[in-house]
């Protein structure tokens, strides 16, 4: 019965490290990011040095730049989502050689965003002229379709 007694303390004393080890992991890794949050997700935390999701818009820069009636393209993504982690390394490429500013947002961490732009699935491009949307793509494409989209809203 003794033993039985000190494999449960253990196992729970092992158990309460690793939470405790996990949350201070997640403030360290946390802290000073651009979002602004005391805690983020995992999988966001995950991206927070990747150069395929630098170039972050927050949810106040993009109603003060939709308010401002700027143009611009927004690239709606989550961290988690397989088609965003498919997409992604295709999509930056060809807008850095567009010399496009396409800003991206995290769904994952900025969740009211589905609903107040509209985005039903990920990975969404929009673009905004004037303060309101006047294109959109969703899903993940093939190369020569995001540069065809792209080409023509940089005309338009």
């Amino acid at each position: 019965m003794k033993k039985i007694i000190f494999l449960s303390i253990l196992v729970a004393a092992f158990l309460i490290g690793a939470i405790v080890y996990s949350d201070i992991s997640n403030r360290e890794a946390a802290a000073g990011n651009p979002y602004g949050k005391a805690n983020l997700n995992p999988a966001t935390i995950e991206q927070l040095n990747d150069p395929l999701y630098d170039n972050l818009i927050m949810p106040e820069e993009l109603q003060t730049k939709l308010a401002n009636k700027d143009e611009l393209f927004v690239y709606y993504y989550s961290p988690v989502c397989e088609h965003c982690k498919a997409t992604t390394p295709v999509l930056v490429p060809i807008v850095k050689d567009m010399q496009i500013d396409m800003k991206k947002h995290n769904l994952l961490e900025f969740n009211a965003s589905w609903d107040q732009y509209n985005i039903e699935f990920t990975p969404t491009l929009v673009h905004y002229k004037d303060g309101k949307e006047v294109a959109r793509m969703v899903g993940g494409h093939e190369a020569n379709e995001w540069k065809t989209w792209l080409e023509e809203q940089k005309k338009s």
